[in-house]
């Protein structure tokens, strides 16, 4: 097999010495995969059927898959991969019922474990055993210098097929258009767009400089959500979830306008802080290791496209969308509170909306993004990458989501019930990602076992759910 993508020097220091037909990694990519940073995404597929592993080879043999050596310029070659060398097949002991500890502490085992930098960087691990909600986990373990969620689950969804018709393409939700603006007379639309430009600049100075501060001078307090202590990236992590309905979060947004991600901010907000009051009891909230500043870093898609394209679009010349990795960051204060308990939640959703739209109004993620990048050429790769290592050990926790299909899909000949992804390798005690699927929403949490109690976060964010339909649709 040789249409496999490795990654490897160049021995010229320049790209232009890069072989014909070779392709030079993203820098983002390079970041992700130096002495600082090694982060990498897990990708986990529940089937409500045992694992039919017949077709497991067939599935993943199109994918874009990388290798990386230390020195030189980093760019992609196509090798030669012995697919049995990624697919793993663990044998966990018999006589149980149902295996979700045994599948647990595997996910803590694989999310601590580095790829191997000798081989293509991704791996497939086949658990066919049964936990109490789910015949059977696929778990796609991929380097992020290979591609951004975008690019990785573009590729992953190109390999999947509909439920009910494999020969349908997966559909997925349309984005809330724009409207269309009110036409007006030339002098008020003049002040409109000076009005704008005006809001736009305050806010990326702001953002911008905020930004910075974070990344280097400025950094979190010590809370029940962030220890402050280094190294986090290399202790246990505790992946659980809490599956909400789709409907539910679009009747909230119904009653409060924005949109469901707003919702999902609000609830995530909201929940931490529950979460704190939980764990701190009447411990004064603005204690210095108590109910103290929370920042939240949120991953945004640069991406200027609508919906998921295929590999074969990803990778043609001139690509609208290439493959790689295009997302930027901003800075995000979690709302607090004094006491949680007795806050109306509502706050939450509505303060997460007026924060977030005002971060949108700015430029702050590009210039930042620019920032990066005269980083990587004037000072090299490894020292973007420990900007970027200090701008998440700075702050509490980052948020990403993904869009996922609107209809059942097939692996191979699985029927998938739930998917939901998770990022590894982050400095970070708390790691937060959200995947809607066939009218779901699942909200993920990576927690640092023996810091974070992950049972009783999920229940706080459960109240938090609650709590703010209830008081959204009136009965509080």
């Amino acid at each position: 097999m040789e249409d496999l993508r490795v990654k490897v020097v160049a021995e010229a220091p320049e790209m232009e010495a890069v072989a014909a037909g070779d392709e030079p990694v993203s820098p983002t990519g390079q970041y992700f995969n130096s002495s600082a940073l090694h982060v990498s995404i897990l990708a986990i597929f529940e089937s409500d059927e045992r694992l039919d592993d017949s077709q497991a080879m067939a599935t993943v043999e199109k994918l874009f898959l990388p290798v990386k050596d230390e020195k030189g310029i980093q760019h992609w070659k196509k090798v030669k991969v012995n697919l049995e060398d990624h697919i793993k097949t663990p044998i966990f002991p018999s006589g149980f019922d149902f295996y979700d500890k045994f599948i647990e502490e595997y996910l803590t085992k694989l999310a601590k474990d580095r790829l191997p930098t000798s081989q293509p960087l991704w791996e497939l691990h086949l658990l066919k055993y049964p936990t109490r909600s789910t015949a059977g986990t696929a778990v796609f373990k991929l380097h992020h210098a290979l591609g951004d969620g975008f690019s990785l689950m573009g590729a992953l969804f190109s390999c999947l097929k509909r439920a009910d018709d494999p020969s349908l393409p997966l559909t997925f939700p349309v984005g809330r258009q724009n409207p269309t603006p009110v036409k007006t007379g030339t002098l008020m639309q003049c002040c409109r767009s000076a009005v704008r430009a005006v809001e736009i600049g305050l806010n990326t100075v702001t953002d911008f400089a905020w930004g910075l501060m974070k990344s280097t001078l400025i950094e979190d307090d010590r809370t029940p959500v962030r220890s402050g202590e280094a190294g986090a990236e290399f202790r246990p992590l505790i992946i659980s979830k809490v599956v909400f309905s789709l409907e539910d979060a679009r009747k909230v947004k119904d009653k409060l306008g924005g949109t469901i991600n707003d919702v999902i901010s609000g609830v995530i907000f909201y929940g931490i802080q529950l979460y704190m009051r939980a764990v701190n009891g009447d411990v004064a909230c603005n204690s210095r290791v108590g109910m103290g500043k929370v920042t939240a870093l949120l991953l945004l898609n640069t991406r200027n496209v609508n919906g998921y394209q295929s590999l074969h679009e990803m990778k043609k010349p001139g690509a609208k969308s290439p493959w790689g990795n295009q997302f930027g960051f901003i800075h995000v204060s979690v709302p607090s509170c004094k006491d949680a308990e007795k806050v109306d939640p509502l706050t939450f959703v509505l303060k997460g909306r007026q924060i977030i739209r005002a971060k949108k109004k700015s430029l702050g993620v590009y210039l930042t993004g620019r920032v990066l990048e005269l980083m990587r050429k004037h000072r090299g790769s490894e020292v973007a990458a420990e900007f970027m290592y200090r701008t998440l050990m700075n702050t509490s926790a980052t948020i990403s989501n993904l869009t996922g299909p609107m209809e059942q899909m097939m692996m191979a000949n699985n029927p998938i019930s739930n998917f939901y992804f998770m990022v590894v390798g982050v400095p970070q005690n708390l790691t937060i990602t959200l995947v809607s699927y066939m009218g779901k929403l699942t909200l993920v949490m990576g927690t640092e076992r023996d810091f974070i109690d992950s049972n009783l976060l999920i229940s706080s964010m459960k109240r938090s759910f609650q709590r703010i339909f209830e008081a959204a649709m009136g009965n509080i």
